[in-house]
């Protein structure tokens, strides 16, 4: 998975999880992701930032320790959470 899929992946379940803490799904997704995030391509000091009302950064380390970022359209991030909030039956 490219680097951009899975920070971009990752993001989507922060936002899931923090917004249902009692969806295990949830966390078990974002906890895939952070796995992929950190083994496969080296990451460390995952952060999240909101920068404008339609931006998300996520920062990091990379593996030779640079400090790196890249940002997202906040409604594309948030996405992800809109439809299973919409979903019923994943809301009962």
């Amino acid at each position: 998975m490219k680097l951009q899929e899975a920070l971009f992946n990752w993001l989507q379940m922060r936002i899931v999880a923090a917004a249902r803490p009692d969806d295990w799904a949830a966390g078990e997704t974002l906890e895939f992701f952070d796995e992929i995030l950190r083994e496969d391509h080296k990451l460390t000091e995952l952060e999240t930032a909101v920068l404008e009302a339609d931006l998300i950064e996520v920062s990091y380390r990379d593996e030779a320790g640079s400090h790196q970022s890249m940002r997202f359209p906040r409604e594309m991030a948030e996405k992800l959470l809109e439809e299973i909030m919409a979903e019923p039956k994943y809301n009962q």
